[in-house]
């Protein structure tokens, strides 16, 4: 019953997680039609159910505010749900295909994250240029929520939501590239008093 009241009191919520379930569950049917039945077409349909759940949870979330409906935090956490979903979705599709073709059919071993020099520095741009996307599309949609919503708390509810979605992404550009950046800096530092050492050497011993 407690779920039942749950789900009542906090639908968008509830459809949230839903959603998330739905996109895993969409995922791993996909992946089984793809390697275990070898039904490639049938693999490709279910995985273009993901973006209509995406869909649902976009017509939901405003459906739910034009109803008369209070903005909680639940239409925030939609919205930034929906910007993480657009920029990480088909990224995680490629991760989970490859990872599983890899361990259990044989397939060819994805790429694995650079760990250190110009290459870490490449992946951790391109993730955090994920996160901005992710970002932009968060606050899109607070912004179509914002027009809709009522005057006073419910209007500072999502634009606390967009304050939120930008301390992510600003962490993010601070402990992803711009950390890369320092401590790739620092490595190569690190490694010229070495060389000019090895470099002394030999000219001393000529």
């Amino acid at each position: 019953m407690e779920i039942v009241e749950w789900v009542r009191d906090y639908p968008v919520a509830a459809l949230v997680i839903a959603c998330e379930v739905a996109f895993w569950v969409f995922l791993a049917a996909a992946v089984v039609a793809r390697y275990v039945f070898r039904r490639r077409r049938l693999s490709t349909v279910l995985l273009l159910c993901e973006p209509l759940i995406e869909v649902v949870l976009l017509v939901a979330t405003v459906a739910d505010l034009l109803r008369g409906a209070e903005a909680t935090w639940t239409h925030g956490l939609a919205a930034l749900y929906l910007g993480f979903t657009v920029a990480f979705g088909r990224y995680t599709v490629h991760k989970v295909d490859g990872w599983v073709a890899w361990r259990f059919f044989d397939g060819p071993r994805p790429p694995r994250v650079p760990s250190g020099g110009r290459a870490k520095v490449v992946h951790e741009w391109r993730l955090w240029l994920r996160v901005l996307l992710a970002w932009f599309v968060s606050v899109a949609i607070l912004g179509v929520l914002l027009l809709i919503a009522g005057e006073g708390p419910q209007r500072e509810t999502l634009l606390g939501w967009a304050g939120r979605a930008t301390i992510v992404m600003a962490i993010w550009f601070v402990a992803g590239p711009v950390w890369q950046l320092f401590t790739d800096a620092a490595e190569g530092d690190d490694e010229e008093p070495a060389v000019s050492g090895v470099e002394e050497q030999d000219v001393r011993g000529a």
